[in-house]
């Protein structure tokens, strides 16, 4: 095979340049597929995705020349999610980000086959989704969120900051995980003197609605539960919570910075720049079955002072030293 060469004159001499590997031919553009649940404009969801293009770039990846991201996110709407799921999949994406369990699920009912990479996924094992953490056994793989076992964990939080609350809402998804964080927390709440009903997330009118009914009793405090509708509802949860004075605890951090009281959960950009690592194995050949599912090692307290205040409550001392972050 002849080698490619250019030919340029120097001081009237010819002068032959080899064409280098780059130039002689366009790189491959791979293509991955991502699918969000969260809100376009949110900027917990352009904090994820910038960290997971980020880490992609670090690795190699760029985004518009040798890779191209398409990118769905579907906003606490269902029929969209399965519809977006199945577009995704059409577009015959080498990898598929999925962003929260019901984008995973989504997926998962769109292909067998197409390799998908999660994140911020609430026990996928007990789930269904995967058949093991250590062998997943199928076509996903990724990063989980945490275990039902950790839900429990909220209600003594809530407890220990606000040691008066007696009824405690607990606002779920209701789907099977929902399901089960709720489970866990009340199989805790009597030991703790606490009564739980669950509030179903719908729409807004209806989170407001059911918000507005449970704050008429005393005592009362919310558990904000793991899902999509979460974070897409999360600026009205907080106001809500502040409006009828109840302490509540979030699942995540950014609650906490827009004014909740108080948050415990993983570092979900953490694991986005995760999910790029295995993105970028899966492109260079390796398998999702291959690939196990890695849990957070570290889980971040989080507490609004200002927040506290606003609702009469003396963070406690050792809440203060726990806490990973302060927020006044």
């Amino acid at each position: 095979m002849r080698r490619r060469e250019f030919i340029t004159l120097l001081g009237g001499a010819a002068v032959v340049w080899p064409l280098s590997a780059h130039t002689q031919q366009t790189e491959r553009v791979r293509r991955i597929g991502l699918l969000s649940g969260t809100a376009p404009g949110d900027q917990e969801t352009q904090d994820r995705i910038a960290a997971f293009q980020q880490r992609l770039q670090q690795l190699g990846w760029i985004d518009g020349r040798n890779v191209r991201i398409d990118q769905r996110v579907w906003a606490g709407d269902l029929a969209l999610a399965r519809r977006y799921a199945a577009e995704l999949v059409a577009l015959a994406p080498e990898v598929i980000l999925a962003g929260g369990g019901t984008s995973l699920r989504s997926l998962l009912q769109a292909t067998r086959t197409v390799p998908i990479v999660f994140a911020n996924v609430t026990d996928p094992v007990g789930s269904g989704q995967v058949k093991s953490l250590a062998r997943p056994g199928g076509n996903a793989t990724g990063f989980t969120q945490f275990e039902y076992s950790l839900s429990a964990k909220w209600l003594d939080l809530l407890k220990q900051i606000a040691p008066g609350v007696t009824q405690v809402a607990v606002l779920r998804d209701a789907d099977m995980a929902g399901i089960g964080q709720f489970a866990v927390i009340q199989s805790v709440a009597s030991s703790l003197n606490v009564e739980v009903s669950p509030i179903d997330m719908g729409d807004a009118g209806e989170i407001e609605r059911e918000i507005g009914a449970f704050a008429q009793s005393s005592n009362g405090g919310l558990i904000v539960t793991s899902s999509p509708w979460a974070t897409v509802h999360r600026h009205l949860i907080v106001t809500l919570a502040a409006r009828h004075k109840l302490p509540a605890i979030y699942f995540q951090r950014h609650s906490v910075a827009d004014g909740g009281l108080i948050s415990y959960g993983s570092d979900l950009i953490e694991q986005f720049r995760g999910a790029a690592g295995y993105v970028d194995r899966i492109l260079k050949g390796e398998k999702p079955a291959d690939l196990p599912v890695q849990a957070p090692t570290k889980y971040q307290l989080v507490i609004n002072l200002k927040t506290a205040k606003a609702l009469g409550l003396i963070v406690p001392q050792f809440l203060l030293s726990r806490a990973d972050e302060l927020i006044d």
